[in-house]
Order: structure tokens, then C-alpha cells, then sequence
């Protein structure tokens, strides 16, 4: 398995995750926090899916699909549209709230379609690139993918969990 092939999957399996955390829920479930200072399944995978986008498109060269697409407009959330919900205050947490489950995901997908589509074009040079020299050291693309790959899988698990302490109420 070459470079691209690896990508792809791991990028897979953060959207299996995605999927089995929100899939078929209800808006009151999707919406719910644990507590006031918790993360909701909607925010979560906002959020996730938010980064990827963001990075992505950054890597790619390309605009973000909650842009391009329209996704902003079809959520009207109440920030900013470049915002990804770094920093977000628990209010902030709060309103981001979908109707459905089919929104949250659509965007998920509509992102997950442009990442595959980069990420098998890519080779292992291009892994080596810099995006990012605001770090020390700076940040590869190689290493930037890794980091989006494991923060949506670690969003995608608290999500999940998040579905778990829902469906036991």
C-alpha cells in the first residue's frame, strides 16, 4: 500500500466512526450535552468535519466546501463563516444545532469526497511539503493530515460515546 492508499483509509475510518455516531438520530439526540459544559454529537462532528475542511482546502489549494458549497448557508449557525469552532465557549458549543441527521452528514460527505480526492492524488514527496511555518518546527503536510485524521477520530469517539449515554436514558 502506497502513501495515498493509507491516507484514504485512515480517512475512512474516521468517516465509519462519523457515520455510526450520528447516523438515524433524532435533532433532540443530536443536539443533547451531557451537561452545560459538554459537547453535543452536532457540535462534535461540526467541528471535525469544520478542521478538515479548513485544512484540507488550505492543503489543497482549494476553497472550503462549507463555502463553495453552500453548507454555511444551509446551516446558519451565528458565527463567523470561516469559524471551526476552535475556542468555542460552551454558549458557542450550545448553538450549534442541526435539524437533522442528514445535514450533518451531508456536509461530512461533501468534505470527505474533496479530502479523498487530495489525498489520492498525493505521493510520498508530497508529504514533505510545508504548510504551515508558524510551528517549530514547521508543520508538514504529512504531518497535518495525521493531525486531522486524529482529531476526527477523537471527536468521533467522544460523539459516539456521547450516542451511547443517549440511548441508555
Amino acid at each position: 500500500m502506497n502513501s495515498a492508499g493509507m491516507l484514504a483509509e485512515a480517512f475512512g475510518r474516521v468517516g465509519e466512526a462519523v457515520h455510526a455516531a450520528a447516523e438515524g438520530l433524532p435533532p433532540d439526540d443530536l443536539n443533547a450535552r451531557p451537561d452545560d459544559g459538554a459537547n453535543s454529537i452536532s457540535w462534535l462532528v461540526w467541528h471535525l468535519t469544520r478542521v478538515q475542511d479548513d485544512h484540507i482546502a488550505d492543503a489543497a489549494g482549494t476553497g472550503q466546501v462549507w463555502l463553495t458549497q453552500g453548507w454555511a448557508d444551509r446551516f446558519g449557525l451565528p458565527f463567523d463563516q470561516e469559524a471551526t469552532g476552535f475556542g468555542h465557549s460552551a454558549e458557542e458549543v450550545a448553538a450549534v444545532r442541526v435539524d437533522s441527521a442528514d445535514l450533518l452528514l451531508g456536509y461530512y460527505d461533501a468534505v470527505q469526497e474533496q479530502t479523498l480526492a487530495f489525498v489520492h492524488g498525493l505521493d510520498g514527496r508530497a508529504l514533505d511539503r510545508i504548510v504551515d511555518e508558524a510551528w517549530s518546527p514547521p508543520v508538514t503536510l504529512g504531518v497535518r493530515l495525521i493531525s486531522v485524521v486524529a482529531e476526527g477520530l477523537q471527536h468521533a469517539g467522544q460523539a459516539a460515546y456521547v450516542r451511547g449515554v443517549r440511548e441508555r436514558l
